[in-house]
C-alpha cells in the first residue's frame, strides 16, 4: 500500500517501465474500486472501474491527466491504495 498522494508519481514511474501487455492497479483498500491501465505499445489503454466504468486509450503525454482526474473521483475518501502490477503471462 502507498500514500495516495504518491500513488500518481509512483504509478507513472511504473508505466514507463512496463513491459507491453503488462498491467498496472490502483485499488481502494477494499479493491472493490480503483483503474487498470494496461501497456499496449507506445499507447495505454486505461480501464476505470467503481462509480464509473469507462475503459479508453490514451497516448504517454495524456496519461498524467486522465489518472489525476480518475484517481480524485474514485479515491475521494482514501489515504492509502494498493499498487499492483502483473505481467503478460498472468492473466
Amino acid at each position: 500500500m502507498i500514500d495516495l498522494g504518491a500513488a500518481l508519481s509512483t504509478a507513472l514511474s511504473r508505466l514507463k517501465k512496463l513491459p507491453d501487455g503488462a498491467v498496472l492497479e490502483l485499488l481502494t483498500f477494499k479493491r472493490d474500486r480503483g483503474v487498470a491501465v494496461r501497456r499496449v505499445g507506445a499507447a495505454f489503454e486505461v480501464r476505470e472501474f467503481g462509480y464509473r466504468d469507462e475503459t479508453g486509450t490514451e497516448d504517454a503525454a495524456g496519461l498524467r491527466k486522465r489518472l489525476k482526474a480518475i484517481l480524485k473521483r474514485e479515491f475521494p475518501r482514501s489515504n492509502k491504495v494498493h499498487l499492483r502490477e502483473r505481467r503478460a503471462e498472468e492473466r
